[in-house]
């Protein structure tokens, strides 16, 4: 079985300004669609943003397919929030359990993703919604995780959840380019890093490159709080543009909708 605590961001860890507002920023519109309704987060991880969809929601579950990252769930929320270990392909979940499902930076991880959204169909109620975050692969200094299986972009996306039966809205947030030439230089270095194979495969090993690009990291807690960073603008995205490659953000937010 693949262990992906590697790649997964966990108490103790260090992030970018960024990167904690990228967190804070999925949670938040997760939390803000998570009010009054039975939420399943897939790929919780270590569960560090459960505890704001929890306060939000009507009830809250969390799973992930690697066990040593559960048990970091449990040993923080102990009976707080139910949590369970199972492959996102296929959940162990009756029909129509939930009213939203949330998947966060994680579908570049599953063999078939396909199988997972026919999955969050069968076990959303009717007027379910399913959110997916991703990083944006079409971005200019893209850099993709050593365990990723495929990256989509914003209109595979969109044709996946459609494909489904899913009325979906698209988002993005965060720009991929920036100005002044400290961001010029940065993005230079960035692309040199990626072109010489020198970026570690684990979070961990590339704090030493986040330190060097974008200056001193702060460690991250045991459960995001309401306000850790401050939380981006979502842009919507109209089917134009999201057939063609989304080169602006480095973020999609991906919202598929039942009827």
């Amino acid at each position: 079985m693949i262990d992906f605590s590697p790649v997964t961001e966990v108490a103790g860890s260090r992030a970018t300004r960024e990167q904690l507002a990228m967190i804070q920023t999925r949670y938040a519109e997760g939390a803000r669609r998570a009010r009054d309704r039975r939420v399943l987060e897939v790929g919780c991880g270590a569960g560090r943003g459960l505890g704001l969809i929890e306060r939000a929601a009507r009830q809250a579950v969390g799973g992930d397919f690697t066990f040593s990252l559960l048990q970091r769930a449990r040993a923080h929320y102990g009976a707080r929030v139910p949590l369970a270990q199972f492959d996102a392909q296929a959940l162990p979940f009756a029909a129509g359990a939930f009213d939203l499902v949330l998947l966060f930076e994680a579908i570049y991880y599953l063999p078939d993703a396909a199988r997972f959204v026919r999955e969050c169909r069968r076990v959303l109620a009717p007027g379910g919604e399913l959110f997916i975050c991703s990083a944006n692969c079409d971005a200019p200094g893209f850099t993709g995780s050593s365990l990723a299986t495929r990256y989509l972009a914003a209109r595979d996306i969109r044709a996946l959840l459609a494909a489904e039966g899913f009325e979906t809205e698209l988002k993005a947030a965060f720009p991929a380019r920036r100005a002044g030439l400290a961001a010029h230089g940065v993005s230079a270095l960035r692309r040199a890093a990626v072109a010489l194979h020198v970026v570690p495969s684990t979070l961990r090993g590339r704090e030493w490159l986040k330190r060097a690009f974008y200056g001193p990291l702060t460690r991250l807690a045991p459960e995001i709080g309401e306000r850790d960073a401050p939380a981006a603008p979502l842009v919507p995205i109209d089917a134009a543009g999201a057939d063609r490659p989304l080169r602006e953000f480095r973020v999609i937010y991906a919202f598929g909708h039942l009827r």
